[in-house]
């Protein structure tokens, strides 16, 4: 067990909308460390969204991520040598993580060519409240209501 909890990191505002959100977005979506490639990407989808829904990018971007963003899941608990998926609140971080994460996921299973169209199409998708990433969080609200009964059991 740790001795006390590690530090929080704080990440710098990237450089074209001055946003830490965006440089979150842009770590996870960063692969072998290529950060100015993770960028280009997200910029180049950004134009895209913009391009193709005539509004600005990123507020469609905030939009497609606060309707991805969860708030209930379901843990694993075993009581007694049976195993129950207990409805647990999110902590607004992890709320946060997880939209981040589900959207970079469903982006690159799409059916597009570049990662700048899968990921501007996903955007698009999320901020209409359609598309597989939104799919996801349905079914994690789904599983929580259908495991309500087993709340008491919470840790």
């Amino acid at each position: 067990m740790r001795k006390s909890k590690p530090k929080k990191r704080y990440l710098l505002p990237d450089p074209k909308f001055n946003d830490t959100l965006v440089t979150k977005f842009v770590n996870y979506m960063m692969e072998r460390g290529k950060k100015s490639i993770a960028y280009n990407i997200f910029y180049d989808a950004i134009g895209i969204v913009e391009k193709k829904v005539g509004e600005p990018g990123l507020e469609v971007w905030k939009r497609a991520l606060s309707n991805l963003t969860p708030s209930v899941e379901v843990k694993s608990r075993r009581v007694g040598g049976a195993t129950f998926q207990v409805p647990v609140e999110i902590r607004p971080e992890r709320r946060i993580n997880l939209s981040i994460k589900w959207l970079i996921d469903y982006s690159r299973a799409r059916g597009e060519k570049t990662m700048m169209d899968k990921l501007a199409g996903e955007i698009i998708a999320a901020s209409k409240g359609e598309g597989a990433a939104i799919k996801k969080k349905d079914d994690t609200h789904r599983m929580a209501e259908a495991n309500k009964a087993f709340s008491h059991f919470r840790f």
